[in-house]
């Protein structure tokens, strides 16, 4: 007979897959030669309506990357999702950069760039296209991409507040 811990953890270690979207290098000029510093942005999800963005400095890459994921880790979003699309296209915008993202028909896949995709594959997102305009910063995109995502709104959502019935139109 097995005996169940009472605190069980609301969700497993393994549950959260991460992606390191890129590394910042900066360097400082001091009197013996330069002095280099990292950053990292790391996205991390579960690929089922979870995501979350963060950025961590440090002297060292590994140390920057642990310290990006833990950043988003506390900073998850919860993701509504219809199948393996979004419910209803949507702008993100971040400073100088907007993303547009439409829903797409099942099999087209997550059309996307590298950062834009990196945040909705790992918030389960499979059918979708995107564009971006203005500044193509890693940073921004991604920060865009995340504020589009968590503007969504589910049918479930619309109803209760407007109090109406929503039908919901496919295009496809």
């Amino acid at each position: 007979m097995a005996v169940e811990p009472i605190n069980k953890p609301v969700e497993e270690k393994g549950a959260l897959e991460e992606t390191t979207v890129k590394i910042f290098r900066c360097s400082k000029v001091v009197k013996g030669g330069r002095r280099f510093s990292f950053a990292a942005l790391v996205v991390v999800g579960d690929r089922s309506g979870n995501v979350g963005v963060g950025y961590g400095k440090a002297n060292e890459v590994p140390l920057a990357v642990e310290k990006g994921n833990k950043d988003a880790r506390k900073n998850m979003h919860k993701i509504p999702l219809v199948g393996r699309t979004i419910p209803h296209q949507i702008n993100g915008r971040y400073r100088a950069t907007k993303v547009t993202m439409v829903p797409a028909s099942p099999g087209t896949g997550v059309i996307a760039g590298s950062s834009a995709r990196a945040v909705l594959e790992y918030a389960g997102v499979q059918d979708v296209l995107t564009k971006v305009f203005g500044s193509t910063s890693a940073k921004n995109v991604v920060k865009a991409t995340l504020n589009g995502l968590t503007r969504l709104r589910s049918k479930e959502d619309v109803e209760s507040i407007r109090g109406v019935e929503v039908e919901v139109v496919k295009r496809w």
